[in-house]
This record gives C-alpha cells, sequence and structure tokens, in this order.
C-alpha cells in the first residue's frame, strides 16, 4: 500500500516537473489523493484529477489579476 502512495506521489511530481505548470497542482494534487483514497481506493486518479483542477484555478486568478492590473482605475480620472 505504500508502495501504490509512494509511486503516485511521484508520478505526480513527475508529470508537474515545471515551474510554471506546477502552480496550484501540488495542492490540488494531495487534497485530491486524500479524497479519492476516502472516497474508495482512487488516490492516484484523485491525485491526478486534483492537479489538473489546482492548476485550472490559479490560472484563472492569475488571469483575473492580471486583467485588474491592466484596467485604469477610477479614481485616477476623476475631475475638479
Amino acid at each position: 500500500m505504500k508502495t501504490i502512495i509512494a509511486c503516485g506521489a511521484a508520478l505526480v511530481v513527475a508529470l508537474c516537473g515545471a515551474q510554471a505548470q506546477a502552480k496550484g497542482c501540488m495542492k490540488g494534487a494531495v487534497v485530491g489523493g486524500a479524497v479519492g483514497h476516502v472516497a474508495g481506493k482512487h488516490g492516484v486518479a484523485g491525485a491526478a484529477a486534483g492537479c489538473a483542477i489546482g492548476h485550472h484555478e490559479a490560472a484563472k486568478k492569475d488571469r483575473a489579476a492580471s486583467e485588474a492590473a491592466a484596467q485604469p482605475s477610477s479614481a485616477s480620472t476623476g475631475s475638479k
């Protein structure tokens, strides 16, 4: 059992090797793996799904932050 968990963790780390790609992946993989394990011994599948969802959510957060920074603020356009 420990060998399967260790292999699953190594697989997740190997698939998420690049720093830019790993943003959100590790957090999602841990949560997904735990939920998958509890829900029916599907820890590896849960970790893979959690990695994908975590990466997607991190990308959405980054996209929203960059859009907010690109828009001009209304305070700087005030008139007297």
